[in-house]
């Protein structure tokens, strides 16, 4: 699955940088608009240490950011799952809490707490658990009639049960849904880096950006592509390793 995921990446990349190609020698830019092939091997040179410990930085707090996301949305899922007063009251205050964009919330954040690492953390969350959350509540909510009916009727069934059971028959979702956040994790990290922060990949494409260096910026792209492809083939394999586990086959 790994080496798949990489390839597939390396296909999208190159079309992508083939069309960049194209695109400069088809009407005759110059390397200071679109840098030559040979400009953008020196780039990844020069910057490949410094831009893969960024990139590292940026994943680190990608990757806490979708495990706090995850949890926040077992939490309020599992809570709004029924319908009571409650329910609905914690899922109107997470809709309309996901209604204010990023770029409005950010700032507030950096007032508060600064640009370092909690912000960035919490951007990164916030992006990334509204669709985790919607697919929760869709799984938390539907009710697996055929085994449910049992304990029920026996009167063994606690909420415990039901969240185990509904998971249980939705896992293949719900591993696909964690390992596609893990792409809005990362891009709300970087979101948070361009906007204001001191670290991370996107902080680097922001000075690039000042700069107006598109060759950094293209090497900052592959290093993001190519660590998020090989971090989602490794929860989609960490996601069949437990349902083997599970269901024990």
């Amino acid at each position: 699955m790994l080496p798949r995921r990489v390839f597939q990446f390396f296909i999208i990349y190159f079309l992508f940088l083939g069309g960049l190609m194209a695109l400069k020698y088809s009407l005759a830019l110059s390397d200071y608009v679109i840098p030559a092939p040979s400009g953008m091997l020196h780039t990844l040179i020069a910057e490949y240490r410094g831009y893969s410990l960024a990139t590292l930085n940026t994943m680190t707090v990608a990757v806490i950011g979708q495990i706090l996301s995850v949890f926040m949305a077992f939490v309020i899922g599992i809570t709004g799952r029924q319908s009571t007063w409650l329910g609905s009251f914690i899922k109107v205050a997470a809709y309309n809490f996901q209604a204010y964009p990023i770029v409005a919330l950010a700032p507030i954040l950096f007032i508060l707490l600064g640009d370092g690492f909690m912000t960035r953390l919490l951007i990164a969350a916030m992006i990334c658990y509204f669709p985790v959350l919607l697919s929760v509540l869709g799984i938390m909510s539907k009710p697996v009639d055929d085994i449910e009916h049992f304990y029920r009727v026996t009167g063994r069934m606690r909420w415990q049960l039901e969240v185990k059971i509904r998971t249980f028959e939705n896992l293949t979702q719900l591993t696909t849904v964690i390992a596609g956040s893990a792409t809005l994790a990362m891009a709300g990290t970087i979101v948070g880096e361009f906007i204001a922060a001191n670290a991370g990949i996107g902080y680097s494409i922001r000075i690039a950006l000042y700069q107006s260096d598109l060759g950094k910026i293209l090497i900052a792209l592959f290093l993001i592509g190519i660590t998020i492809a090989i971090y989602q083939a490794l929860l989609e394999s960490l996601g069949a390793a437990i349902k083997r586990a599970w269901t024990g086959r």
